[in-house]
């Protein structure tokens, strides 16, 4: 017969073992760097692949938004911070009720429970442009943050752990992820949109960035930014009319993995935009008891009526669809 209890405890000593007598362990040798194959998000303290390009707040050329410190000044706090606090996010989300409240206090945020807390993906565009100029005005100006930001070549900056509550969305920010796309935003009039759009001689519309910016710091070489479908786009966000061009294509391909990834590793985040009673697209602020019931994908403009991002351009059905064909 065989001594189980004794089979346990050899199973357990084997890796010690093994690095007494200096061999390799099923976890690689002591001091071996794990390697990151660039897709990986991190949810809890752990790495879901999404196979799109992300850069961590750790790696190099990453933006980290625990630091105390400006990024891109000496300066030791934001020029306008929202708090006394050096700062910009919470380690506590607020509201949880209360058998998840004594879960938390006791163990810290797991995926566990932070799968019970987190139930909206809010979606921002930045009105900055460019990633590396978000994070300027988002972290070093205004004192706030935001755990993910997709660039015009479709490149993800992590900045946060998802477990972080980040400030980016007001009353959403207990149970929600949320992200600021690389997007000058929308406009009653062509004025701002002219200045960061050009048509080339063959007609095609590129994303034109201002001097000031050199090159974005965007990570693809010589990239040329293209609205997706071309032309502007008009519509009433909140009662007001307003003129927009899209993503680009790229943007829209990461931001369909990513959402699938989160909606996967956070599955009370549906794959979902708000409706109206005939299933249209709302594109109004919900109210406080809609927006206290609602799971799911949601804008900026759709938590309060002073915000229209993502605008009127952005495809919701492009994004559901993609994201519900990852998903299979």
């Amino acid at each position: 017969m065989y001594n189980t209890a004794r089979i346990r405890r050899l199973t357990v000593a084997a890796p010690v073992l093994m690095l007494a007598i200096g061999c390799a362990t099923p976890y690689g040798r002591p001091g071996q760097p794990a390697d990151r194959l660039g897709d990986e998000i991190m949810v809890a303290g752990r790495l879901f692949h999404t196979g799109a390009p992300v850069v961590l707040w750790t790696d190099a050329g990453g933006y980290d938004a625990y630091r105390a410190e400006c990024r891109f000044t000496d300066r030791l706090a934001p020029r306008r911070p929202v708090s006394d606090a050096p700062i910009r996010y919470g380690t506590w989300r607020r509201r949880l009720p209360a058998e998840l409240l004594e879960q938390v206090r006791a163990e810290g945020w797991t995926l566990p429970t932070l799968q019970q807390a987190v139930t909206q993906f809010v979606l921002h565009y930045d009105v900055c442009g460019y990633s590396r100029r978000c994070f300027e005005v988002l972290h070093d100006l205004r004192g706030l943050s935001v755990h993910f930001m997709l660039d015009i070549d479709g490149t993800i900056y992590q900045t946060l752990d998802v477990k972080e509550r980040a400030w980016h969305a007001g009353t959403a920010n207990d149970r929600s992820v949320g992200i600021e796309i690389a997007n000058i935003g929308a406009y009653p009039n062509m004025s701002t949109l002219n200045k960061w759009y050009a048509t080339n001689d063959g007609g095609e519309v590129t994303i034109t960035l201002p001097d000031r910016a050199g090159d974005g710091g965007l990570r693809t070489p010589s990239y040329v930014g293209r609205p997706s479908g071309g032309a502007v786009i008009t519509g009433e966000i909140n009662g007001r009319e307003l003129m927009q061009y899209d993503l680009t294509d790229a943007q829209y391909d990461s931001l369909v993995k990513l959402t699938a990834t989160l909606c996967t590793v956070l599955p009370e985040i549906r794959v979902d935009y708000p409706r109206d009673a005939d299933g249209t697209l709302r594109t109004d602020a919900l109210s406080a008891d809609e927006l206290s019931a609602y799971t799911g994908l949601i804008g900026h403009y759709h938590i309060t009526t002073g915000k229209s991002d993502p605008g009127p351009a952005f495809d919701w059905e492009r994004l559901v669809a993609g994201v519900k064909k990852a998903m299979r």
